[in-house]
């Protein structure tokens, strides 16, 4: 609602915001499944080839970033490096990119991109000695290391946390980087997302089985009425 209100936030906002994300798979899904429906109903030969055709780019697409990623893991860790800083930079400026955040930390008991002096590229945590802000110096309570004794969220746990000197961080808040833990994460569950993978794939080329055969059927009864 917020980015509609006023379409200036897309061009100005640094960092990801969710809304324009899930957005923008919405429409792609609404308009394969309008193609896909009104061309099967209505045997139209060129939304059928649309639909086809649209699977078959998206599924090539997703194939050929698998293979560079994997080729150029240097460049996709630095691009996901300045992703994540940029992220970082606006993550008071949407109320959806700050939940997204601090459910990334959460999860994945990280804090920042390589650590949690990542926090500085914020204007609120910011060391800088011209910050008014009380959360200076500090990181966000999802860095911050929960206590199973505390029923209700602390949201101010990692004020002033980075004035501390950095052997006391561990007690406190987690020191790991994200993408570090996303790094170590993928070993660990590299079955899951190549199952993951391997079934979207799947119903990828089962629907664009199904569209040719029904493109060919539809065709081969046009030629027989033909004569």
């Amino acid at each position: 609602q917020g980015v509609l209100s006023d379409l200036t936030k897309v061009t100005g906002l640094h960092g990801l915001d969710p809304v324009v994300l899930v957005l923008m798979v919405g429409i792609v899904m609404f308009t394969l499944g309008f193609a896909g429906c009104v061309g099967a109903l209505r045997e139209n030969i060129c939304l059928l080839k649309f639909f086809c055709g649209t699977i078959v780019f998206i599924f090539l697409l997703e194939l050929a970033v698998a293979v560079l990623a994997f080729l150029f893991q240097d460049w996709v860790r630095d691009r996901v490096k300045e992703f994540f800083e940029n992220n970082i930079k606006s993550y008071r400026d949407d109320i959806d990119l700050q939940n997204l955040i601090d459910s990334l930390q959460k999860i994945n008991h990280c804090c920042g991109a390589q650590g949690p002096d990542d926090w500085d590229f914020n204007i609120y945590f910011n060391c800088s000695s011209e910050s008014k802000s009380r959360e200076k110096c500090g990181v966000p309570f999802s860095c911050c290391i929960p206590d199973p004794a505390q029923k209700v969220v602390n949201t101010q746990c990692g004020y002033d946390i980075r004035k501390k000197s950095k052997s006391q961080w561990d007690d406190q808040i987690f020191v790991k980087g994200c993408i570090l833990a996303l790094e170590a994460w993928l070993p660990r569950n590299i079955y899951i997302v190549a199952g993951v993978f391997i079934a979207i794939s799947l119903l990828q080329i089962f629907g664009i089985f199904l569209a040719r055969t029904l493109i060919s059927d539809i065709e081969a009864v046009k030629a027989g009425n033909a004569f």
